[in-house]
Parts: C-alpha cells; structure tokens; sequence
C-alpha cells in the first residue's frame, strides 16, 4: 500500500487507512488480507468502505493467528456494521429483483491499541490507545 508522505515524527499520532470498496474489489482474498495485516503490523487502523466477505473474514483471521508473536505482534481487534439495507430486503424487492445490500464498513486494528467501547446497528466506538 503506499505510504502518505508525512514529514512529522511518526510517533505523534496513529495513522488511519481508509481503503474504498473500488480498491478491495480488485484485488484477489490473499492480497487484501495481506494489505490489511501489513498495515494493522505497521500499527495502523485499517478502515474498509465495504468490508470482507464471511470467507475473507474467516481467513484474514486464520492468517492472523499464524502470524501472532508473543514479542511483536499481538493480534487484531476487528470490528464490523451492515450499512442500512433499507427497502431492498423485502420480500416484494427480492421478487423485482432489487439487489439486496451487504455493504458493510469494517474497523481493524493492533489488539493492542484499539479497545472497542460501544458498537451497535449505526456506531462503532473505540478506544485507540498510542503506539507502544
């Protein structure tokens, strides 16, 4: 993923990807995982506009827990909501053939820094804590 130029002392705050769902829907299941883990490894909050599939989900853990180390990396805390699906899942607009939304937005980070205060049908809350 390239990098933004940031001329300040890294230290001075936490850097916060936000990655669009044009971006994500280019890339095969292994790159997007690897973009985010190399990005949550770099001590970076990692923000999806549209989130992982259920499979995506499952192997960017699978691949997580391989990759934890009990001196340099502690995990990940992930964190994700479904975007209003409003009148499309109806009944009535499945039969018209209105597709139905699974957007979702999807909040990733060190399980170390990030600390989820509140989450629910319209808000994730968390807690960041500084780089160690």
């Amino acid at each position: 993923m390239p990098k933004a130029q940031n001329t300040d002392d890294p230290d001075d705050g936490i850097q916060i990807d936000l990655i669009s769902g044009e971006r994500m829907e280019q890339m095969a299941t292994m790159e997007k995982i690897r973009m985010i883990l190399d990005g949550v490894h770099d001590g970076n909050i990692v923000i999806l506009e549209e989130g992982l599939t259920p499979d995506e989900e499952s192997r960017l853990i699978e691949t997580t827990m391989a990759e934890i180390s009990p001196d340099e990396f502690n995990g990940i805390e992930i964190e994700t909501y479904p975007k209003s699906e409003a009148n499309d899942s109806s009944l009535l607009g499945r039969i018209m053939g209105q597709e139905q939304s699974t957007a979702k937005l999807t909040v990733i980070g060190p399980a170390n820094q990030i600390e989820t205060l509140h989450k629910d049908e319209t808000l994730i809350s968390a807690l960041v804590s500084r780089r160690n």
